[in-house]
């Protein structure tokens, strides 16, 4: 029985964690040494993945045939330079999970023998031991050098991630994607939340009101597509009922009118893409 490779992780917050929990469930990796800002927040992490020692020193991380960088987007970089410059890595994989960075990001790393990728899961990671339970089927966005990227389908493989290859070039606009898709949805439901708030509903109330209409929404736009999961006033023609709503809106909140008006307008057009 082939010794699964050695993992390394710094920067370990909810998408590392999770990852490492699945991979070492999996037999999958050898969890080693996990980085993280203090040696608290080192330890609470391996006490989530099940394995591995905490550190907070960069003079205690070993060599590791696997390195996840996990940090936040802006520290990737910075990290890989520091990673380069005190641990041995030729031979190794270094990687990270950024939707919106390439591999390239990971070049000191390069140039001292390691192959480098990204693999970035296209889901939240918010509520961790949710993902965990239901990590599989998720698509990961992949890029990076062979020897690399050949490892890590298979790690990914293991608790059941399907592949799409990205070009690096543009990976701000297959990034930016999952932003309207996620992040700017979010933010559509608590002007929702917000709507509902000034017409006199709590929003505890209004949130289980939502529940429903938002699942079946979303469910029908991934069954069915974005055209005929339209719905609503403008998928009828509806002209009067979009006016009054948006001069409703206007004397409310002129920014939420604003944004009613251009949503309107991009409504209308896939409106008339269904009809077309």
């Amino acid at each position: 029985m082939n010794t699964p490779p050695t993992l390394a992780i710094i920067g370990a917050g909810k998408l590392a964690r999770t990852l490492a929990r699945l991979w070492h469930a999996a037999d999958a990796v050898l969890v080693q040494d996990v980085l993280n800002r203090s040696q608290d927040s080192a330890q609470a992490a391996i006490d989530f993945i099940g394995a591995g020692t905490a550190i907070a020193e960069w003079s205690q991380l070993r060599r590791a045939d696997i390195v996840l960088i996990a940090t936040p987007d802006d520290r990737i970089a910075a990290m890989c330079e520091r990673l380069a410059a005190t641990t041995p890595l030729a031979g190794s994989i270094v990687f990270h999970c950024s939707g919106a960075l390439s591999s390239s990001l990971l070049q000191s790393a390069q140039e001292q023998g390691a192959a480098i990728a990204s693999v970035h899961p296209v889901r939240s990671f918010a509520q961790p031991e949710e993902v965990a339970q239901g990590f599989a089927g998720t698509w990961c966005g992949v890029e990076g050098d062979g020897p690399a990227l050949a490892v890590l389908r298979k790690l990914f493989a293991a608790i059941g991630a399907n592949f799409i290859e990205i070009d690096p070039r543009q990976k701000t606009l297959y990034h930016a994607a999952a932003v309207f898709a996620s992040n700017y949805l979010v933010t559509l439901l608590d002007v929702a939340l917000q709507t509902y708030g000034k017409a006199g509903i709590p929003p505890e109330t209004a949130r289980k009101m939502m529940a429903s209409l938002v699942r079946e929404t979303v469910d029908n736009v991934l069954e069915i597509g974005p055209e005929q999961a339209l719905t609503g006033p403008i998928a009828r023609g509806d002209a009067a009922t979009v006016v009054r709503q948006y001069r409703a809106l206007e004397a409310a909140d002129g920014e939420h009118a604003a944004l009613y008006r251009r949503l309107g307008k991009l409504s209308w057009r896939l409106a008339r893409r269904r009809r077309s």
